[in-house]
C-alpha cells in the first residue's frame, strides 16, 4: 500500500472513530471526553484519570493506539476492510471501545 491511499484509509478510520466516540459521549454519561489534534485522537477520563493516544504510524502503515500502559498496533485487513489488531482480530472500533470498558472498570 502506498502512501497516499494509507493516509485515505487512515483518515477515513479515524473520522469513523471519531463520530462513533462523540456519539458514545453525549448519548451517555460516558466517563470520557474525546479530542483530536492533528490527526491524532485522543481520550481523556477524568475518573480514573487517564488518556489514550490514536495515532497513524506512516512509515510502518499501522495505526497505533497507546492505552492501558500499553501499544496496540494494528495493520490494515484487506479482507476485512478494517485496521485491525492481529493478535485479537478485533477491528479498530470494537478495540477502542473495550479499551475505554477495561479503563472505566465496567
Amino acid at each position: 500500500m502506498d502512501e497516499l491511499e494509507f493516509r485515505r484509509l487512515v483518515e477515513s478510520a479515524l473520522a469513523a472513530l471519531k463520530q462513533h466516540l462523540i456519539t458514545r459521549e453525549e448519548d451517555e454519561d460516558a466517563g470520557f471526553e474525546v479530542e483530536e489534534q492533528n490527526g491524532v485522537l485522543n481520550v481523556l477520563f477524568d475518573s480514573p484519570a487517564g488518556k489514550f493516544v490514536i495515532t497513524p504510524n506512516t512509515p510502518v502503515r499501522q495505526i497505533w493506539i497507546s492505552a492501558l500502559s500499553t501499544s496496540f498496533k494494528l495493520d490494515w485487513d484487506p479482507a476485512g476492510k478494517a485496521f485491525i489488531l492481529p493478535r485479537t482480530a478485533e477491528q479498530l472500533t470494537p478495540l477502542v471501545d473495550r479499551l475505554i470498558e477495561e479503563h472505566l472498570g465496567s
